[in-house]
This record gives C-alpha cells, structure tokens and sequence, in this order.
C-alpha cells in the first residue's frame, strides 16, 4: 500500500508540473503584454521598459520559466535593488492590480471555497447514495420512480436558477435566513453556518441527481453478480447484503466521480454558486481577475484549481485500496 502511495504521489507530481508548463506556456503565448497591462492606460515608454525588466519579462522564454519554476520552491524577488520586492516560496507571482503575492490573494478566498465545497460534498454523497441505493433495491416501484424523478429534475435546472429561486422564497419572501454572505467560521459559527445553507442547498440539488442515478445504476449491476446470490442463500439479512456487499462493490465509479468534484470545488469551480450568493471565494477571484486581464491573478487560480483536482484524486486512490481489496492486490 505504502509503494501504491508512492507511485501515485509521484505521478500527481509529473501532472502537476505537466499542467504548470502548459499553463505558463498559455499564459506567455496571449497577445497582450502582461507590462503593458500593469502599467496602465497613461504608460510612458520608459515605464513600460521599468516594469518589464522589474517583472522579468524582457528575459527569454526558458530563463522566465525557469524563474517561475524556481520561485515555487524557494521564492523570488520582483524588481531593482532599490525597488525590491520579495514573494515567498510558493510564489505564483504578484498581482497587477493589488500588488500583493498572488498565494496571499488565493489563501485569503480559500476558507470560503473550502467550506462551500466541501460543505455541500459530504450532503449531496450521503443524499445521493442513499437515495440511488433506496430506488436500486426498490426497482420498479414508488420509490424508484421518485428518486429516479427528483434525480432528472436536477438535471435539467441550472445553478443560477437554483440559487435565485432559493435566495427568493427563503430571504426575501419568507424571511426565514439572512441575506447571502460569507462569515468566517472562526468570527461567528452560527452565521457561518446560515450563510452557507442556501448555497449548499443549491450545489446539492445540481449534484444529487448526478450521485443518485450513478449509485443506482452500480448498485444495480453489483445486484446481478453471483456473490450477491451467494450472500442472500447464505442466509444474510438484508441490510447486510446490501450494504456490505453491494454497496462496498458499487462504490469504486462514485469515488472516482466525487474526488474530481470535491478536488474542483474547493478549487474554485463553484463559481456561479459565488457570484449568486455574493461569497468572495476563489471561482469569483479567477472571473474578476479575467475581467481585469490581471494575469499572474489567473495563472495562479489555475494552478491552484488544478493542484486540488490531483491531490482529491490520489486521496480517491488510496480510499479505493482501503475500500476495494483488488486494488491492494494489484
């Protein structure tokens, strides 16, 4: 298990450096000039030479990656002697329109995205599973149907109506909870925690019906396999069958899914789910800064998305060995 980890964790780390390149590639090949975007409208020549020599970008294409890669690990300085400024290992760069480290900019947006994310991920797994795992050993009556309905209706609403149609009946009609909002957990738990209802809310009614008709389905075929008939003749109950046996089978494909959707949330996918509840979270960062054309700002919101997306997916992994025995076999 523990060589399983390590090759994982090393291929994590050739992807992550894969998806650096490309991105640095991109973000070198626009067509605009990143010095001329800092400098601003009332650029003088002589200030935009300045700030390409003090954001390095009067080097080569290999001598700026290189600094780029560099800085990851150790950090680099941005500027002359008199005008240095310093951007500590990770450095992703600094912002054109705050000036500050980009890592700075993204750890202060992240608690939010981490508590919407991962908030909503545990309620739409367990709702999901278990709704899909209730119309799988009801096939065929109310309860399959209703399940099956609820998963379809989910499917074709989108977030934005979702989360309006929320915000609506229960702050303004109702007056039930407060207006939208992030509130740190550690100021205030209990805003904290009513901030967050309705925009969980809405991630889990768009994904429900996704964990629903895929628990559904695997449970279904792990339901025909012979060792589910071998487990009801030996004259298992029923929960135990079920839950023990097929569940524990029909889990591998929802682990895969749910570790891609955990790892971008928390990265910032959830951006529609921001901008409707007014929450300042990474997804809402990445759509300000394309807006502004601050590019070090969206270099760094990817790389930052992306190094979630991998990490959720080697924890998946390893959950599949401590699930799944064939894999600590294989």
């Amino acid at each position: 298990m523990v060589r399983y980890l390590i090759r994982r964790l090393l291929a994590a780390a050739a992807i992550l450096l894969v998806i650096t390149v490309i991105t640095f590639v991109i973000f070198f090949a626009l067509p605009s000039d990143p010095a001329l975007l800092a400098c601003g409208k009332t650029c003088s020549p002589s200030r935009l030479t300045e700030i390409k020599h003090s954001l390095g970008l009067d080097k080569s294409f290999l001598t700026q990656f290189w600094e780029f890669f560099k800085g990851l690990f150790v950090g680099r300085d941005y500027g002359d002697q008199s005008l240095r400024v310093h951007c500590g290992a990770p450095c992703l760069g600094i912002s054109f329109q705050t000036d500050t480290p980009v890592l700075s900019t993204l750890l202060g947006d992240f608690p939010a995205d981490l508590s919407l994310g991962l908030g909503a991920a545990v309620f739409f797994l367990i709702l999901g599973v278990g709704l899909g795992t209730l119309a799988a050993v009801r096939r065929g009556k109310a309860a399959d149907k209703a399940a099956v309905g609820l998963a379809l209706l989910g499917v074709s609403v989108q977030i934005y109506f979702v989360g309006l149609l929320l915000l609506y009946l229960f702050v303004d009609k109702w007056q039930i909870l407060p207006a939208s909002g992030y509130t740190p957990i550690t100021q205030d738990p209990s805003a904290w925690f009513e901030g967050l209802i309705l925009p969980w809310a809405t991630l889990v009614i768009v994904y429900l019906a996704l964990y629903t008709r895929l628990t559904r389905s695997s449970m279904l075929e792990v339901f025909a396999e012979d060792y589910m008939r071998t487990a009801r003749a030996k004259g298992l109950s029923s929960g135990k069958v079920v839950l023990k046996h097929g569940l524990r089978a029909a889990i591998t494909p929802i682990l895969t899914i749910f570790g891609m959707d955990v790892g971008s949330l928390i990265g910032g996918s959830a951006v529609i789910t921001e901008s409707v509840f007014g929450i300042n979270g990474i997804g809402k960062l990445a759509v300000d800064s394309v807006q502004n054309s601050d590019l070090p700002v969206i270099l760094g919101t990817t790389l930052f998305a992306a190094t979630f997306v991998v990490l959720a997916n080697v924890v998946v992994d390893v959950v599949y060995g401590l699930v799944d025995p064939r894999v600590r076999l294989a």
